[in-house]
């Protein structure tokens, strides 16, 4: 007998009708009409089924910080950082842990089931890096958390830059960060690069670099990155995250950058809530968008993923965990408005950021965990525009999470009574 059926399902790609059979937290069987004996069937009524939303960009480590110890008022990445070094001598492990759990808890409702968190190796202490490790120990039953050493203050501009990354690794730290256009010169920054990729291939590990946030076009150290990805055999392994140079960038450079990007298989996180918010503050107007090219990268063939970054942090007030939040704002800055675009954006919380994540069993076919939400949706499109309630929210077959589905009742002179959930009827 099956752990879990649930059957009348529609799917990503616009299959409609299915049954998914989950047996020992693994999808066994998808097919349309399947009728078979299980502990639990659910009738999804052709509603969206969706492999879980991922988050391949985030500082879990600042979270739910808001206002500590006082509050960003010019609004800027530069101020941003400025706070965080304010309230770094302030942390306590006990209260970080606390905002983190919390967050997790909002991530899990949401069904956002992996999330790659940077984190800040700059202090000597490495509190927050033993914080956050202790945060997936105990996330780990319902939630997948991936660390990157990330030296906020630059690897090289920072007193023991190097060694506190390293020892942040041998800690158990996942993967190989690094913010080249922080440093004091570009010529130290594309130094970063270098020493950061090799570090990574001597280790084995991932490569996700804070690469050019900024809204200088003369910033380009993605340009080292993919280099560097070439010349050591790291393609597949490496993200340039941000990338917001680019929008600065002359047409003529790009066309020969993006070609760069894709040959050496670097994978890169737009973040869409948070580079329109941070870029393009020195701006009057015209005033640049201050997102990377995602089409463009998209039509060369990059894997181009989205991420939330911030949540009430220094950098941004807002924010909730949502990720059909982050690709509402990324099709509607990138403009992509068809339906194909729109499609597209919903891959971009989804099997983009799997890729990013490195995240193995992931999907809606046999053999894949059975880790998936049933939206209040009818498609990913709809799923998007309504940024629809995740009615369940499943890990390896077992349920996590369920949100009643949202409804208005309306009292309107002369209309009957009605209930409507904002679906169009045909």
């Amino acid at each position: 007998m099956l752990n879990l059926l649930i059957t009348h399902a529609t799917l990503p790609d616009g299959r409609t009708d299915m049954s998914i059979a989950v047996q020992d937290g693994r999808i066994v069987e998808v097919t349309a009409g399947l009728d078979a004996p299980a502990h639990e069937k659910l009738d999804a009524q052709g509603l969206l089924v969706a492999p879980h939303f991922i988050d391949p960009h985030f500082h879990m480590d600042a979270t739910l910080s808001y206002g500590l110890p006082r509050v960003n008022q010019s609004g800027t990445l530069l101020e941003g950082i400025a706070l965080w070094g304010e309230l770094k001598p302030l942390l306590t492990a006990e209260a970080l842990i606390e905002r983190a759990l919390a967050y997790c808890d909002w991530a899990v409702a949401k069904g956002l089931l992996a999330i790659r968190s940077h984190v800040d190796t700059s202090d000597t202490s490495l509190l927050a890096v033993d914080a956050l490790l202790e945060v997936k120990r105990r996330v780990s039953p319902y939630l997948d958390l991936q660390l990157v050493a990330f030296p906020q203050d630059g690897v090289l501009r920072s007193r023991g830059g190097v060694a506190n990354l390293k020892r942040a690794l041998d800690k158990g730290v996942d993967a190989v960060g690094g913010i080249p256009h922080f440093e004091r010169t570009m010529a130290d920054g594309a130094a970063s690069v270098k020493l950061l990729c090799e570090l990574a291939a001597e280790r084995g590990l991932p490569v996700d670099m804070h690469c050019d946030e900024s809204d200088d076009p003369l910033s380009r150290h993605i340009e080292t990155l993919a280099f560097e990805t070439q010349r050591l055999g790291l393609q597949g392994r490496v993200t340039g995250s941000h990338c917001t140079s680019m929008h600065s960038m002359d047409n003529y450079y790009v066309s020969k950058l993006l070609p760069l990007i894709a040959e050496a298989g670097v994978s890169v996180v737009a973040n869409p809530l948070i580079n329109i918010t941070l870029q393009g503050r020195h701006d009057s107007y015209p005033k640049r968008r201050g997102m990377t090219r995602v089409p463009e990268l998209m039509r060369q063939g990059v894997n181009v993923a989205f991420g939330h970054d911030c949540v009430m942090d220094p950098w941004y007030g807002m924010g909730s965990g949502d990720m059909l939040e982050v690709a509402h704002m990324g099709l509607h800055v990138a403009q992509m408005t068809s339906q194909s675009g729109i499609r597209q954006c919903f891959d971009a919380v989804t099997v983009n950021a799997a890729k990013v994540f490195g995240l193995r069993g992931y999907g809606l076919e046999a053999g894949c965990d059975a880790s998936f939400v049933l939206l209040q949706a009818r498609d990913p499109v709809e799923a998007i525009r309504l940024r629809a309630t995740r009615l369940k929210v499943y890990r390896k077959g077992r349920l996590l999470a369920e949100t009643p589905a949202a409804t208005a009742s309306l009292h309107l002179a002369d209309r009957p009574a009605a209930t409507a959930w904002m679906h169009p009827k045909h």
